[in-house]
C-alpha cells in the first residue's frame, strides 16, 4: 500500500511538471489587427498612370491612420465627388496611393489639355457643321472615324469620292468643353464648330492636308468596336499580355490599344458606287498644249511640180513655228 500510494504521488507530480512545461511553450494565439479608424481619405483602386482620366471606378475612400493624413488630401466628407470625376492625374500615382490636390488637373485648368494626352501623342482641331459632327451627338471620350469628301477633277465630269482615313480617333474636347453638361441625370446634346482630337504627329500631318483637299466628316464608333480591336490587335502580335500579368496590367494594356489611332486601313465609296450616272474611275487628264500636233492633207507640191510627199503629214506647232512632218507608213 505504501509503495502504491508512492507511485500515485509520483505520478500525480509528473503530469502536474509536463502540463506545466507545454502550457509554458505553446504557440500564442494571432490577434486580430485593428483596422485604422482614422479619416478616410481618397486613394487609387489601381495604377493611374499620366493622363488618365478619374472615373467613379478608379479611386475610393479608405481609412488612414490620422497622424500620417496631410492637408493635400481629399477626405470624406469635405471633397465634392462630382468635381473631381472627369479630372486628369498629372503625375503617376500607385495602387493605393492618396490622390493630391496637386496630382490632378480640372478640366479649365492650364495644362488640362496637355495633361490628357497620351504619351508621344498630339492634340489637333477640325472644324465641324451638324451635318458632318453627327449631330452633336459627339462627346469628350469617344471615338469616331474620318470621312474625307472630295472631287476629282479632270476631263468630263468629276470624280466625286468619300474615303474613310483615320479611325479610332479619341475626342478630348468640342469646342472648348472637355466635359459633357448633364441636366437631371441626363446628357445635354449640344452643337459645336470644333472638335479635338488624339492622335500621332503623323496623323495630325494628315488631318492638316486632308482639311485642304476636301470636306472631313466625323463617323462616330460603337464602343463594341473597341473591345473588338483589341480583340484584332492582341490576335496580330502588335500587343503582347505576359504570362502571369495582373488584372490591373491586362486592363491598362486593354485601354492603351482601344485608345491608338488606326492609320493605313482606308476603305472608299466613288459615286459610281451609288448612282450609275456617276464615274467610278479617275477621269483623265487634258492632253498637254505644247506641241500642238493635228492631223493634215497631202504635203504641197514644190515650185517644179514635182510632190515633196504623197502621204500624211502631221503639222507640228513649236511656239509660233508650224512645219509638216511627214508620217511613215510603218
Amino acid at each position: 500500500m505504501v509503495l502504491l500510494a508512492v507511485a500515485l504521488l509520483v505520478a500525480a507530480f509528473t503530469a502536474f511538471a509536463a502540463r506545466s512545461m507545454f502550457a509554458g511553450g505553446a504557440t500564442p494565439q494571432a490577434q486580430a489587427v485593428t483596422a485604422p479608424t482614422g479619416p478616410k481619405v481618397l486613394v487609387a483602386q489601381r495604377a493611374l498612370p499620366v493622363g488618365t482620366i478619374i472615373t467613379a471606378d478608379s479611386v475610393s475612400f479608405q481609412s488612414w491612420p490620422d497622424n500620417m493624413v496631410q492637408d493635400a488630401y481629399f477626405l470624406d466628407g469635405k471633397a465634392d465627388m462630382s468635381k473631381l470625376l472627369g479630372t486628369v492625374v498629372r503625375f503617376p500615382i500607385t495602387a493605393g496611393q492618396p490622390l493630391t490636390q496637386g496630382a490632378l488637373v480640372a478640366p479649365g485648368d492650364r495644362g488640362f489639355l496637355a495633361a490628357a494626352l497620351g504619351p508621344g501623342m498630339r492634340a489637333v482641331t477640325i472644324p465641324v457643321s451638324a451635318k458632318t459632327g453627327v449631330g452633336g451627338f459627339v462627346f469628350p471620350g469617344d471615338h469616331v472615324d474620318l470621312v474625307l469628301t472630295q472631287q476629282v477633277q479632270g476631263q468630263g465630269n468629276a470624280l466625286r469620292a468619300a474615303e474613310t482615313i483615320l479611325r479610332n480617333l479619341r475626342v478630348l474636347a468640342t469646342d472648348q468643353a472637355t466635359t459633357s453638361d448633364v441636366v437631371d441625370g441626363k446628357t445635354t446634346v449640344r452643337g459645336f464648330a470644333t472638335v479635338t482630337l488624339e492622335v500621332t504627329p503623323r496623323i495630325a500631318e494628315k488631318v492638316a492636308v486632308a482639311q485642304q483637299i476636301g470636306e472631313i466628316s466625323l463617323s462616330l464608333r460603337a464602343i463594341a468596336d473597341n473591345q473588338g480591336e483589341f480583340d484584332r490587335v492582341l490576335a496580330s502580335g502588335q500587343v503582347k499580355v505576359p504570362e502571369g500579368a495582373t488584372r490591373q496590367q491586362e486592363e491598362a494594356l486593354m485601354r492603351a490599344a482601344m485608345d491608338r489611332p488606326i492609320d493605313g486601313q482606308s476603305t472608299y465609296v466613288t459615286g459610281g458606287d451609288v448612282s450609275r450616272f456617276q464615274r467610278s474611275s479617275i477621269p483623265s487628264q487634258a492632253a498637254p498644249a505644247q506641241p500642238a500636233m493635228a492631223m493634215a492633207g497631202p504635203a504641197p507640191q514644190a515650185a517644179s511640180g514635182v510632190p515633196v510627199h504623197t502621204g500624211p503629214v502631221v503639222r507640228v506647232t513649236r511656239g509660233k513655228t508650224t512645219t509638216d512632218e511627214p508620217v511613215s507608213g510603218k
